[in-house]
């Protein structure tokens, strides 16, 4: 079964709220050109996106069907379906663009990582394959459940909170964003509903606001995962480079199998010239998740090459037109890779 929005779940699924919940992204944040020029794939027609579980151990064998979301990344956007019992799952009619694909599995944890659709990947009937290898993400804090803040969220609340997602769904981001605000007037400890409208805010590039949501959220809830992370991200993207380090380090610390946290924090490091630290987290970051959305390639790329590394320099920039062949950036290294002395492939 295919829905159009996150929120639309699911009939007779017990305990479909939660899961939800736990799982709602940090839709999410980044920071230099990865992020701020993601819209650059080619709009026009869609595509299909096709889909293969793998349970890298083998107690993961699903007793209950994995739930399969997937979230925009440059835009809003929300969707969700269940695997069938074979891992396989399937999104129909999306546009070129990067998204963040998240398999759940109730009781055992979840699994996150970056797609993108675009010509470049698909085959000849507009597919693109993913093969994802579930492997539950360590948790601490309250980014394991439900938030502590959010227990006593009246029922009216939530429902302005799926009705923002419906809108989502339906690309209207004024209503979404009038559904979330109205979630946050009736419960202003509803650190979920605050996080999404500094999401929000910060994809229509008001930063400043995003930051003052993700502070919301953290007064109400300092242990809350996706606020703290996101608030690394929106200090980068205001040059509050000193801060984001903070902020970054301890995400960082909070969940450290996290791609977004060691990207944040290596681009902390890189802005501060700290040139082995930020490679170290860059790297991890890309070992986590190597088509992240924040393309950490590039940066590191860039500290390779200031060391006169050329050869790691290739490797990574390399790896990124593999990845990302359709993005505006594509053009730029291939170039670069000529400068250097290698080609796309020698």
């Amino acid at each position: 079964m295919e829905a159009p929005f996150l929120w639309a779940v699911c009939g007779n699924r017990s305990g479909w709220y939660n899961r939800v919940m736990r799982s709602l992204r940090i839709l999410s944040l980044l920071v230099l050109a990865g992020l701020q020029a993601a819209g650059d794939v080619a709009a026009g027609e869609n595509y299909e996106l096709t889909g293969r579980i793998e349970y890298e151990d083998g107690r993961f064998s699903p007793g209950a069907t994995p739930l399969v979301m997937l979230e925009g990344i440059t835009k809003p956007f929300a969707a969700h379906t269940w695997a069938d019992l074979s891992g396989k799952f399937r999104f129909k009619k999306l546009p070129p663009d990067r998204y963040t694909l998240i398999v759940s599995m109730e009781r055992v944890g979840e699994w996150q990582q970056t797609v993108e659709v675009s010509p470049g990947l698909a085959d000849s009937r507009k597919r693109i394959f993913v093969e994802v290898v579930f492997r539950p993400q360590s948790r601490s804090g309250t980014f394991g459940g439900v938030s502590a803040a959010e227990l006593s969220v009246p029922e009216k609340a939530r429902k302005e909170f799926e009705k923002a997602y419906r809108r989502l769904g339906k690309k209207d981001l004024e209503g979404a964003v009038a559904h979330l605000e109205r979630s946050v007037e009736l419960a202003p400890r509803f650190v979920s509903a605050w996080n999404t409208l500094g999401t929000l805010a910060f994809k229509s590039g008001e930063f400043a606001l995003a930051e003052s949501r993700f502070r919301e959220a953290l007064k109400h809830d300092p242990g809350y995962y996706p606020a703290l992370v996101n608030l690394g991200g929106a200090l980068l993207s205001q040059n509050r480079i000193q801060e984001s380090l903070q902020a970054n380090l301890a995400a960082v610390r909070e969940r450290p199998d996290d791609a977004l946290a060691h990207s944040q924090l290596g681009l902390s490091c890189y802005f501060l010239k700290r040139p082995e630290e930020a490679a170290r987290h860059l790297e991890r970051a890309i070992a986590l998740d190597p088509a992240h959305f924040s393309f950490p390639q590039l940066p590191l790329a860039d500290i390779y090459l200031q060391m006169k590394d050329t050869v790691s320099a290739a490797r990574v920039l390399r790896q990124f037109l593999a990845l990302h062949p359709d993005s505006a950036q594509a053009p730029a290294v291939r170039k670069q890779l000529g400068a250097i002395g290698f080609q796309v492939r020698d």
